[in-house]
């Protein structure tokens, strides 16, 4: 099944993690709200993305173990170091849910331009297959973020894919650096005015509008920040919903 409008859930938000190591995962509250809005519920196919890390093997098989006591259809597309689809666009416009895991944002949308996934994307994201994602799989669907792509040092990352055009924080309240230099950036014109989630926030877009912010448990909250002609910046705090799955 597919969303009744392109859909894009962008988000600080992803697995619920266990008590026996980083790859001790399941789904979390934000995949269950993917498959959701996808219309698939408890069927969903999944396909993950793993570029922004270089498509590393244990977090591939990290996140079909983290999915097998669901009724969920995991796959996975991987660009190294060669893609594992014969036909990237067929397999990309048959799932419900595509789903971008976090790492270096402008890494993966530069691997995606050079493979023409991109457009492919695109053509998900307008036939409604729910796109979504965590960290730099969240600001990839921008205009730009703050970054650690570059360096300890945040710096702008201008070269998003634009679909969503407006500039997006992620780990707000979890990284010392995020919200002033989200400020930085929006006020000095770097970064147009956008949106900021807190870990374990997110967004949904409906087209290009953004409808709702939710989080996986109390507290996280999203806001959104605008530039006066002062310079300025506002951050307003978003109703957010709770997630109860």
């Amino acid at each position: 099944m597919t969303a009744a409008e392109p859909t894009i859930l962008a988000t600080s938000a992803g697995f619920e993690r266990g008590r026996h190591g980083a790859f001790d995962m399941r789904p979390g509250a934000i995949h269950h709200f993917a498959a959701e809005l996808s219309g698939a519920g408890d069927t969903a196919k999944f396909c993950f993305l793993h570029q922004a890390l270089g498509d590393p093997a244990d977090w591939i098989g990290a996140t079909y173990a983290a999915f097998a006591r669901t009724g969920y259809r995991a796959s996975h597309l991987q660009l190294f170091p060669m893609p594992n689809h014969d036909d990237i666009r067929a397999h990309l416009l048959d799932q419900d849910v595509i789903w971008v895991n976090g790492g270096s944002v402008a890494n993966l949308v530069a691997v995606w331009r050079v493979h023409g996934l991109d457009e492919i994307l695109h053509e998900a994201w307008q036939a409604g297959v729910v796109l979504g994602g965590v960290s730099a799989g969240s600001i990839c669907w921008h205009t730009g973020g703050s970054t650690d792509s570059y360096g300890r040092d945040l710096r702008a990352f201008t070269e998003g894919l634009g679909w969503l055009p407006y500039s997006n924080g992620v780990h707000y309240d979890s990284e010392d650096q995020r919200r002033p230099k989200m400020h930085e950036f929006i006020s000095d014109g770097t970064l147009p005015d956008g949106y900021a989630t807190d870990d374990g926030a997110g967004l949904v877009f409906r087209g290009t509008r953004m409808a709702e912010a939710v989080a996986d448990k109390e507290g996280p909250l999203a806001y959104e920040l605008k530039r006066a002609a002062d310079g300025s910046v506002t951050e307003t705090p978003l109703p957010t919903r709770v997630l109860k799955y």
